[in-house]
């Protein structure tokens, strides 16, 4: 587990822009099981979260269409919140950081960390916002 002051500025690097935290198994089910779309960030405390991962959830917020809801679990952290998160986004395999989208429940779109690791946000972030183009 990592030392609470060292995740604080990831953790508000997206709470500050309107992402919940979510900290147990049970909020993540409520706020994946809510009807409409909803953006949930596997955040993390590597290179490719900081540099790609969290700026481009932010950026991918500044289009015509976007999601109802966005969250986020902290991998090595919130560990039941995390856990069922991967859960729900079976069958891609654990990752992190991962970005996933959700609609009325059901997972309709992926990025894993394969997906971000060397990319830049701006590329990932268009990415997403094709996802809202096309589900939200």
């Amino acid at each position: 587990m990592y030392p609470e002051e060292l995740i604080v500025p990831m953790r508000a690097e997206l709470s500050q822009r309107g992402f919940q935290d979510l900290y147990t198994a049970e909020e993540v089910v409520e706020a994946l099981s809510k009807e409409g779309t909803t953006l949930l960030v596997v955040n993390s405390v590597c290179g490719c979260a900081a540099g790609a991962a969290r700026p481009a959830a932010v950026m991918s917020l500044a289009n015509d269409k976007t999601p109802d809801n966005c969250c986020a679990v902290f991998a090595g952290v919130d560990f039941q919140a995390v856990e069922k998160a991967r859960e729900l986004m079976l069958p891609f395999p654990p990752s992190s950081p991962s970005i996933a989208l959700f609609k009325d429940g059901e997972l309709v779109h992926m990025i894993e960390r394969h997906h971000i690791e060397g990319r830049p946000a701006d590329l990932i972030a268009e990415n997403l916002k094709a996802a809202y183009n096309e589900f939200c």
